[in-house]
């Protein structure tokens, strides 16, 4: 159920229906992006939005392809992503923002900064994409992308609920916290008819035989804009050593390994993670746009 503070709103970027929730009136604003997957800005950052509106305008739009936006028939990769978050910046006229995001929206968060810098305040990267060279089993990764089999794991997941509850402890470390809640969003979110689409158009394009196609890493030394690096210290999507360089190489970063946590970090006790939030966002905040 959402709060009475948290609102919900549709906006037009680049001919497409965005939907997005808003919260806060004051402060500077704040960008928040979510995952992939059948991942949705609600499902993951429903219980961080309202504690971040206290002191800042927080923007948490349901990307192109996933929850209530539009999912048009076309090739998601990450540059389409980028231009729909500057698309997205420029319908609501905000020129600088903060940005938070989780894997893929951290892999969009990253690639924006790096493109934008003098447009992005403080980066917060949440066991974010776009940090590693190769996936953990790369090669099987690849075959079972590029192969039916990921059809069929979308299909397997629609129709069963436990093996729906399964597929999630793969991200979430205490089992507690898969709660009948989450487990319904998750599967309203799967049984639309497009769920999954984006994604492996995403993964598609992103992945090769020997590599990811989007690599960062080189270029961290780049990033000036103060970064906070959130990472679950179980988490084998995104290894711990590749947050760990991360930090190494951007001037700076702050870094949090969170304990018990997996892949997907926001969900594993989220309220140590506003707790974080809350502190580097205020650091030496301004007014913003």
């Amino acid at each position: 159920m959402k709060n009475d503070t948290i609102h919900t709103d549709f906006i037009d970027v680049g001919g497409r229906r965005i939907h997005y929730y808003h919260a806060g009136q004051s402060g500077s604003p704040l960008v928040l992006l979510h995952g992939g997957g059948v991942d949705s800005a609600w499902i993951s950052w429903e219980e961080l939005i309202a504690p971040l509106a206290a002191g800042h305008r927080v923007l948490v739009p349901d990307l192109p392809g996933y929850g209530q936006s539009d999912k048009p028939d076309v090739a998601y990769t990450l540059e389409f992503y980028l231009e729909f978050l500057e698309r997205f910046l420029e319908a609501l006229g905000i020129t600088r923002a903060s940005l938070a995001g989780l894997s893929l929206g951290g892999g969009i968060a990253l690639g924006f900064t790096l493109q934008h810098p003098h447009r992005v305040d403080k980066l917060v990267l949440v066991d974010s994409y776009g940090l590693q060279s190769r996936l953990a089993y790369h090669k099987l990764s690849y075959l079972y992308v590029f192969t039916p089999l990921n059809e069929l794991s979308y299909w397997l997941l629609r129709r069963n609920r436990d093996l729906l509850r399964q597929s999630l402890q793969a991200s979430i470390y205490d089992p507690a916290n898969i709660t009948p809640q989450l487990l319904d969003a998750v599967e309203r979110a799967i049984r639309d008819p497009f769920a999954g689409r984006a994604f492996t158009s995403f993964q598609r394009s992103e992945l090769r035989w020997n590599g990811l196609r989007s690599d960062f890493s080189s270029r961290l030394h780049e990033v000036h804009t103060p970064t906070l690096i959130l990472h679950g210290d179980h988490d084998v999507t995104v290894p711990v050593q590749d947050a760990e360089r991360a930090h190494q190489r951007i001037a700076g970063s702050q870094y949090v390994l969170l304990k018990n946590r997996r892949h997907w970090a926001l969900r594993d006790h989220p309220e140590e993670i506003i707790a974080i939030l809350l502190r580097f966002l205020g650091e030496n905040a301004g007014d913003g746009a």
